[in-house]
């Protein structure tokens, strides 16, 4: 069964930036797309960010486009999200998953938390 490991999270000012990893076992990391999710405080999960399989297509929800970035290392198993311009309606915990389209598939790991405080 596929593993993932997010790392990363913290607290930081508004305005600030952060850099999210997710490390992911197994032989076949390079053959699907990955994607980022959050969940805030009192609400349901999102997705926030995906790229295809091989990192050429990026994309972006409509509250994070702009100030995210979401890349790929296929020869480390490793998805990022570089987060930047923070603001305190982005604290949330954040979660990898592999993707369909914006839909997660499979497992999930234990995520790592975001605060950005104003």
């Amino acid at each position: 069964q596929v593993q993932l490991v997010e790392s990363g999270g913290g607290l930081v000012q508004a305005g600030g930036s952060l850099r999210l990893s997710c490390a992911v076992s197994g032989r076949t990391f390079s053959t699907y797309a990955m994607g980022w999710f959050r969940q805030g405080p009192g609400k349901e999960r999102e997705f926030a960010a995906g790229i295809n399989w091989s990192g050429s297509s990026p994309y972006y929800a409509d509250s994070v486009k702009g100030r995210f970035t979401i890349s790929r290392d296929n020869a480390k198993n490793t998805v990022y999200l570089q987060m930047n311009n923070l603001k305190p309606e982005d604290t949330a915990v954040y979660y990898c998953a592999r993707i369909v389209g914006d839909i997660p598939v499979g497992s999930w790991g234990q995520g790592t938390q975001v605060t950005v405080s104003s």
